[in-house]
């Protein structure tokens, strides 16, 4: 959880350089962009950390894997809208580097994703968890120290 929060704080610092005296440009650059990704990378493996304690070895289900692959994918989308002036899918050139509003969308979107994916990959308690499985045992089937047919008369 502790490297969730620094991923947090890393993701906040690429956000808003200001936070601790480092914006020294008006435009977006690509140091700031790798710095919030880097930060949303540590939350994410941060956050997948502590749900691996919370399963506590439980077996996932198809909903954990979904979940898993889609919190995956939207870093991924949130890589490329953060990264599209660069890579040469955006609409800015590099000399007037601006993040649009496309990017920020495409930004929020991937975040969402993650925590949508995440949400599943929480544990839930299914109806075998909520109920004790039985052991086999006779005090399992409702039977005390001396089992009896319920036919059977005493004494004969």
């Amino acid at each position: 959880m502790t490297l969730a929060l620094v991923g947090a704080l890393i993701f906040l610092i690429g956000i808003n350089p200001d936070l601790i005296g480092m914006n020294r440009s008006l435009a977006v650059g690509f140091v700031q962009v790798g710095v919030w990704l880097t930060g949303l990378a540590i939350v994410l493996v941060g956050a997948y950390g502590a749900l691996r304690v919370i399963r506590n070895g439980q077996p996932t289900s198809l909903l954990n894997d979904v979940g898993l692959r889609l919190a995956a994918t939207g870093y991924v989308i949130a890589a490329a809208a953060s990264l599209a002036d660069f890579i040469g899918i955006g609409s800015h050139t590099i000399r007037a580097l601006v993040f649009g509003k496309i990017q920020t969308a495409g930004l929020v979107v991937g975040i969402l994703l993650i925590l949508v994916g995440l949400a599943l990959y929480y544990p839930r308690k299914g109806r075998e968890a909520a109920q004790p499985k039985p052991t086999g045992r006779a005090s399992d089937r409702g039977l005390g120290a001396n089992p009896q047919p319920a036919n059977s008369v005493p004494g004969r």
